[in-house]
């Protein structure tokens, strides 16, 4: 099963602004291969993300950063083993619409590599590594 069509040719933002969970405003780079989980609220895939250790993703050479479009859901991401940020400037200038939602970014090129539907990690990282080996 692939989640994921051939992304429209754009380029991505190899920076952001971000806020943390606890309010905090911070300046992000993407460097390298980023790869972009956009969260929401009630979504067993997403919560599959930052409640694991990411085992699927650890052989593939890519950052992996998580963000919501709002701040609305901080206590549904209390379980998280990483850090979520809130981010709405970014998930619009990925074009990322409806979340679960990945975009794997090549900050290199500041360009959009892949882009995809959230199942679960396994699922992700399947779907991104031929991308990762080129």
């Amino acid at each position: 099963m692939r989640s994921f069509e051939t992304p429209q040719s754009r380029s991505a933002p190899t920076s952001f602004v971000a806020t943390t969970l606890g309010g905090q405003t911070q300046q992000r780079e993407l460097r390298a291969m980023s790869l972009v989980i956009a969260m929401k609220t009630s979504c067993d895939g997403c919560r599959s993300f930052v409640e694991s250790d990411l085992e699927d993703l650890k052989e593939l050479p890519v950052d992996v950063v998580f963000v919501s479009a709002s701040g609305d859901d901080t206590g549904e991401w209390s379980n998280a083993r990483h850090e979520i940020v809130i981010a709405p400037k970014l998930l619009k200038e990925l074009n990322v619409r409806w979340p679960p939602f990945y975009v794997l970014i090549d900050a290199a090129t500041a360009r959009v590599v892949v882009e995809g539907v959230v199942f679960g990690p396994a699922q992700v990282a399947e779907e991104i590594g031929p991308y990762l080996s080129r």
